[in-house]
């Protein structure tokens, strides 16, 4: 048969051309389904804008805070759980319904915008052990100013939530986080030290944060040290929590004895600390003491954990120490730190802080019994030094807890205060 005989069979043959029409329809439709992917994807490429927001970027908290305000109408909730210590001291319980895993809609200065959360469960953060999660931001058009201002709102949502209040940061692997729930800021002047010497502390490291350019143009390196030392209970650590609500600062505690810590990590610990904060060591001699003593009791004095003596020194003043950093070391034991350790430049002010003078005895006496006759406080001075003159301001404010409405009490028992 020709050719063309052939091909005339075939177009007069119904199943044939049946065939040949389901096969031209369903090539135009996934054509068109080809098409409508493509274009979707450069509608988003061009005229949608997304933000991406992974977990252990600062402001995701932020943003969930920020979405349980705007997101009322959300029916898809998970909760969080937090306490408030009030004034008087009574706690309470508050709940936050934030949106809970999946897409959410909300609208916000006359646009729409998709809120996905997510969570990875294949993978999990191993300083936590909880899986990775991101919120993502989509919205109509180009501008980011929209993500801009979310970010900014949530932001300022955030510093009045943590207004009057000092933020604890820990160590959780290579980062900073958050330990516990904001605290109330302690006064300056309800931590009595020494006549003097809290004024002194404060001028100096005001004197230092308002001066960076002055450092900087003499070739200084931008930051401080400090060492408290003295007795147990004599108010070193209570007085750096004050300092830390007197300049609206964080603080950052940091634990030398810890197992995991390396020189690396430490290294790094210091020069990604948050802004406007105070890193913390406390109980240096616990980590790191006299070389004498090391050579003595080797296996006693050793360091207790991976980072070395060298590498806490790099980190304090090295060439690779970051700059803009407060740092306050406190110890009971001042004679058993490494002369390297206190040096100028790695510690710039050392204070000593100690049991109760006269002066400080008349000052938390006047505190705890506002009102009354200022001879009393100085009877009470008396009465107690009288009794023994190491007293640490721990155990004053513990005495007078026995004794919280009657001063007469408090000053005719003095005597029990005896050594």
């Amino acid at each position: 048969m020709p050719l063309s005989d052939f091909i005339l069979a075939l177009k007069d043959n119904p199943y044939f051309g049946a065939g040949f029409g389901l096969v031209g329809v369903g090539t135009a439709l996934a054509l068109a389904r080809k098409g409508v992917q493509l274009g979707l994807v450069a509608f988003r490429r061009h005229y949608m804008i997304t933000l991406e927001v992974p977990a252990r970027d600062r402001s995701y908290a932020w943003l969930l805070s920020w979405l349980t305000r705007h997101s009322t109408r959300t029916q898809h909730l998970s909760v969080e759980t937090s306490y408030l210590q009030h004034e008087s001291g009574r706690i309470s319980t508050k709940f936050e319904f934030v949106p809970s895993l999946g897409n959410h809609f909300i609208w916000y200065r006359g646009k729409w915008i998709r809120v996905e959360r997510s969570r990875e469960m294949q993978m999990i953060d191993l300083q936590t052990g909880t899986p990775w999660e991101s919120v993502t931001f989509t919205a109509l058009g180009t501008d980011r100013k929209v993500f801009f201002n979310i970010l900014e709102e949530a932001r300022e949502l955030a510093l009045q939530q943590e207004e009057g209040k000092t933020v604890m940061y820990t160590a959780v692997g290579s980062e900073w986080r958050p330990f516990g729930y904001p605290r109330r800021r302690r006064p300056l002047n309800s931590v009595v030290l020494q006549q003097g010497l809290a004024d002194r502390i404060v001028r100096d490291v005001q004197e230092f944060i308002d001066n960076p350019k002055w450092y900087t143009d003499r070739g200084i390196p931008y930051r401080r040290g400090y060492l408290l030392y003295g007795p147990p209970g004599c108010g070193k650590s209570s007085f750096i929590t004050a300092l830390a609500g007197e300049l609206e600062h964080s603080i950052c505690l940091l634990s030398l004895t810890d197992s995991s810590l390396s020189d690396d990590r430490l290294n790094h610990l210091l020069s990604v600390a948050p802004q406007q904060s105070l890193v913390l060591l406390e109980d240096v001699d616990a980590a790191f003491l006299s070389r004498d003593l090391a050579v003595e009791n080797p296996v006693k004095y050793q360091g207790l954990g991976r980072l070395t003596f060298s590498g806490l020194l790099n980190a304090l003043d090295g060439v690779a120490s970051t700059e803009a950093r407060i740092v306050f070391m406190t110890t009971n034991h001042v004679d058993r730190l490494d002369p390297a350790l206190i040096r100028p430049g790695r510690v710039d002010l050392k204070e000593y802080v100690g049991y109760c003078s006269h002066w400080q005895l008349t000052q938390m006496f006047q505190r705890f019994y506002p009102g009354q006759a200022p001879s009393l406080a100085e009877n009470f001075a008396e009465h107690v030094l009288r009794a023994t003159n190491q007293i640490s301001p721990a155990q004053v404010q513990g005495y007078f807890m026995l004794y919280k409405n009657d001063p007469v009490g408090a000053i005719h028992n003095a005597e029990s205060l005896r050594r």
